[in-house]
């Protein structure tokens, strides 16, 4: 399957803003001091397991669908090199 040039880059973006995003969310979890992420005596919650559980699930998918966007970015610049050297030829 070849994807186009905006997908992949759209692609790309969105396994970086996902992995910028869900990082700085665990981050934020991590120092919870409201008492949601962590009870009294500093033990997480199921609050904490639930929104960390999602967060690296979504890093995961972030990961894999940036994955695909750079193989198919690389794709693309390979694809139009050789194109080029086939012209000088």
């Amino acid at each position: 399957m070849k994807l186009s040039r905006p997908v992949s880059w759209f692609l790309l973006a969105f396994g970086v803003w996902s992995w910028i995003i869900w990082v700085t969310f665990i981050k934020n979890l991590w120092q919870d001091g409201s008492g949601l992420a962590f009870d009294d005596a500093g033990d997480p919650t199921a609050y904490f397991w639930v929104h960390l559980l999602l967060a690296i699930t979504s890093l995961l998918l972030g990961t894999v669908v940036g994955g695909i966007g750079l193989r198919g970015v690389r794709a693309l610049r390979r694809e139009s090199r050789e194109s080029r050297e086939a012209r000088k030829g």
